[in-house]
């Protein structure tokens, strides 16, 4: 990824995060967390008695426990969400409806070196959260250009960005979005809709989001996160990355 820095805050680290997930002793107590969280899963165990469960046994921290629950899946959802699942090659001449804020912090986190995850599913997610405002940082030209260039080499027909209208600034980020497309020549359309989540599994729509309830509620989608990473880290992943 490349593109202009501008004057604006990272997405970046809590203060606390290199000591809960930078060092190895703290990374197997999630690694053998998540295997417990596995079990408990697979076996229907509901998911907040699942993690809170391991969470008390391995003294987890609020955030660790927030890194397990998007990294955690039962045996069930990974194959259904296995089963609908487009490859790269399977994307020419479709239109892609983007789970817009979940799709760009994730990146947005990562060009900051902050800490993402790999879930059991495959897909990355960060601990981040908008909390009823979003704000843009020094990388969020840089991710939704990469994103557009992506797509662009992937053939698709259309793009089509789905923002939570309640989120402040959302309207802000539609234009930015669109002035982002006269310059690019990107074929984006912008939403803003007021149940995005629930507007993204409506149809035949192919999504690109990582949040575990769309996933398993979509007709299909496309990992993105998974394509950009391994497109940039292709042999060795740097160590913010963790991975089960």
């Amino acid at each position: 990824m490349k593109g202009k820095t501008e004057s604006l805050k990272n997405r970046g680290k809590s203060s606390e995060d290199d000591k809960l997930f930078g060092n190895e002793k703290e990374q197997l107590k999630i690694t053998e967390g998540l295997k417990d969280m596995y079990y408990l899963l697979s076996r229907d165990f509901p998911a907040k008695a699942s993690v809170g469960l391991v969470g008390n046994r391995y003294r987890l921290k609020t955030r660790q426990i927030k890194a397990l629950q998007g990294m955690g899946a039962s045996s069930q959802d990974i194959s259904l969400r296995k089963s609908k699942e487009l490859t790269p090659e399977e994307l020419k001449g479709k239109t892609i409806y983007l789970d817009g804020f979940n799709v760009i912090i994730l990146f947005e986190t990562l060009l900051s070196q902050g800490f993402i995850f790999k879930g059991l599913d495959g897909c990355y997610r960060d601990i981040s959260s908008v909390h009823g405002t979003y704000k843009r940082v020094s990388q969020t030209q840089e991710v939704l250009v990469t994103i557009g260039e992506i797509f662009s080499k992937l053939e698709l027909e259309k793009v089509i960005w789905v923002f939570d209208a309640p989120v402040s600034n959302s309207g802000k980020m539609k234009s930015f979005c669109y002035e982002l497309t006269q310059q690019h020549n990107f074929k984006w359309e912008v939403l803003l809709d007021n149940s995005p989540d629930n507007f993204l599994c409506e149809g035949e729509k192919l999504v690109c989001s990582s949040d575990a309830w769309i996933l398993n509620e979509c007709k299909q989608w496309f990992n993105l996160g998974s394509y950009i990473i391994n497109n940039l880290f292709p042999n060795t992943k740097p160590s913010y990355i963790i991975e089960p």
